[in-house]
């Protein structure tokens, strides 16, 4: 009755069907793993944004490398902008994906160590970008900004290439090391993303808090691909049943045929 099933064909495609088994279920468990990295990622980022702010101090330190569990962690600094060293950021866009710059703007705090603050997105001057754009002056005199504590930028972290003879005051990452070779400072280790005080007239534009990442969605693949290896075996068997109801009505018109009487349904 199922002899069929040694024919070429079906040896075939049962082999298939066996291996697409376990190939889905691994899937299933990569997409697994991948909800969980990720939710635990979104968690970590949550936990970050909503914990107390405390000094940039207490946080990191000249040569210090910021942790995954610091990032996004709002830290305070007491001090005064630096204008005369400060730099852009080439290649950076905005939340509209408009191509501009980032401000970075040393901040000196009260014992003359220097913390290095993205101040915010502006736009390009022109297409060129060959000179320095106009930056909108922070607040003058001693002050006290709030801010997300940042690790450093690195090609291999963000794929930016870090390019060399670039126009004066312009760079392609924010690197604390590098920033303190060029200051002869102390730099604290990371930089800040300032929240606060908010500048006036809009500009620069602050960055927006990190999105999450979307975990439910790989939930929602390990499920589907756990669902279509559950559906291969079916599938099969469907179509087990189907070759045999063929064969079967064609081996009985076969035997109609010689013997002349109508086949059975």
């Amino acid at each position: 009755m199922y002899r069929f099933l040694l024919t070429r064909q079906w040896v075939i495609l049962t082999l298939v069907a066996l291996l697409l088994i376990p190939t889905m279920i691994r899937l299933g468990i990569w997409q697994m793993h991948r909800y969980e990295e990720r939710s635990a990622r979104n968690q970590l980022v949550s936990d970050a944004l909503h914990a107390k702010p405390v000094p940039v101090e207490e946080l990191t330190s000249a040569g210090h490398t910021v942790t995954t569990h610091d990032r996004y962690r709002t830290v305070t600094a007491k001090g005064h902008f630096d204008t005369e060293d400060e730099v852009v950021v080439r290649r950076r866009t905005n939340s509209d994906d408009e191509v501009g710059y980032h401000v970075l703007t040393p901040f000196v705090l009260t014992d003359g160590k220097v913390v290095l603050v993205n101040r915010g997105w502006i736009p390009s001057d022109g297409p060129s970008q060959t000179t320095f754009p106009k930056v909108p002056a922070p607040p003058s005199g001693q002050v006290t900004i709030q801010g997300r504590l940042m690790p450093d930028e690195t090609t291999a972290a963000s794929g930016i290439k870090d390019l060399k003879g670039l126009p004066d005051r312009q760079i392609m990452l924010i690197n604390s090391e590098e920033q303190a070779r060029r200051l002869h400072a102390e730099v604290l280790g990371g930089y800040l993303q300032q929240t606060a005080p908010e500048p006036k007239g809009d500009t620069p534009e602050q960055i927006s808090d990190p999105g999450k990442e979307d975990a439910p969605l790989n939930y929602a693949y390990m499920i589907q691909w756990w669902l279509f290896a559950a559906g291969v075996p079916y599938g099969w068997w469907v179509l087990v049943r189907r070759e045999r109801r063929d064969r079967a009505e064609k081996a009985a018109e076969e035997q109609a045929a010689e013997t002349g009487e109508p086949a059975a349904v």
